[in-house]
C-alpha cells in the first residue's frame, strides 16, 4: 500500500481528537512525503488554512510548496520592524514571484515607541526579550489567528533546527488551532534539493553565513563552534514564542 493510500485512510478528523488517536495520524503521516502530509491536512484539517512564514534562509521551500499546492493560501508574516533590509527586499520578490496572499500583523505600538517607552528591550536580558517576542512575535499571531479564523496553522519548523524541536510532530493540537510541520523531517541537503530543483532562491543573508534569520538585533552569524540555536537571541534561547503558546493563552 502506498504511503498516500496508508494516510487517506485517516479520513476527516473529530476536532477533540484524542492524544492517542492523534499519535495514530502522526505516525502514518510520518511515512507520507511533504507534498501528501500538505494535501491530507488540507482535506481532512479545519480551515482556514495559513502558513506563517519568517522569510528566512530556506523560507522559500514552505512558500512554494503551500502554493503549489493551494495557491492563494494566506502566508503571514508578524513583522518586528527590525528585520533585515535584506529580509525586505527577499519578502517583495517572493511576493511577486509567488504572488502570495500575504497578511502582515504588527505590534499595536510602534518600534520607536517601544524604545522610548521601554528602551531597547532586547538589550535588558532574558526579562526584556521574553517582553519584546510577546509584544512582537506572540501577540501579533494571536491577532492573526483570531482574525483570520484559523483552523489550521502551517509552520516549517524543522527537528534539526535546535533542542527544543527535535520532539516535533508533523501534527499538533496547539490551543484551538492544529498546527502542521510538513518538513519536520527534512535535512538541509533535502532542502537545497527541493530549492534546486524548482530554481528558489534562499535568503540573501544565507550567502554572508547566516543560517537562522530573525531581528538584526538578536541575530549573528554562524560561527566554528556555535550551533545553528546559538546564532539567535544571544544564545540566551532558541524560541521567540510564537511556536510555543498553548490552551493556557486563551486562543
Amino acid at each position: 500500500m502506498s504511503s498516500l493510500a496508508h494516510v487517506s485512510e485517516l479520513g476527516a478528523l473529530d476536532i477533540s481528537m484524542d492524544s492517542e488517536g492523534l499519535t495514530d495520524i502522526n505516525r502514518r503521516l510520518n511515512e507520507a512525503s511533504v507534498h501528501q502530509r500538505v494535501e491530507w491536512s488540507l482535506e481532512n484539517l479545519p480551515g482556514t488554512h495559513i502558513v506563517s512564514s519568517s522569510f528566512g534562509a530556506q523560507s522559500a521551500v514552505m512558500l512554494h510548496l503551500l502554493n503549489t499546492v493551494a495557491p492563494g493560501i494566506p502566508v503571514v508574516l508578524t513583522d518586528t520592524g527590525y528585520l533585515f533590509s535584506e529580509t525586505y527586499l527577499f519578502i517583495e520578490e517572493l511576493k511577486e514571484r509567488f504572488n502570495l496572499n500575504l497578511q502582515v500583523f504588527r505590534a499595536a505600538e510602534s518600534p520607536a515607541w517601544q524604545e522610548a517607552k521601554y528602551g531597547r528591550l532586547w538589550e535588558q536580558g532574558i526579562d526584556g526579550l521574553e517582553k519584546y517576542n510577546a509584544m512582537n512575535k506572540v501577540q501579533p499571531m494571536k491577532q492573526a489567528l483570531s482574525e483570520l479564523s484559523v483552523g489550521t496553522w502551517f509552520a516549517g519548523l524543522r527537528r534539526s533546527q535546535s533542542d527544543s524541536r527535535m520532539q516535533l510532530d508533523v501534527v499538533k493540537k496547539q490551543a484551538q488551532q492544529f498546527k502542521v510541520h510538513p518538513i519536520v523531517d527534512q535535512s538541509n541537503k533535502q532542502l537545497h534539493q527541493y530549492m534546486t530543483k524548482h530554481k528558489l532562491p534562499y535568503n540573501p543573508l544565507w550567502d554572508k553565513g547566516y543560517v537562522s534569520i530573525g531581528d538584526w538585533h538578536t541575530t549573528t552569524t554562524l560561527q566554528e563552534g556555535m550551533s545553528e540555536q546559538d546564532t539567535r537571541f544571544f544564545g540566551l534561547k532558541r524560541e521567540c514564542g510564537l511556536h510555543e503558546f498553548g490552551d493556557g493563552d486563551g486562543i
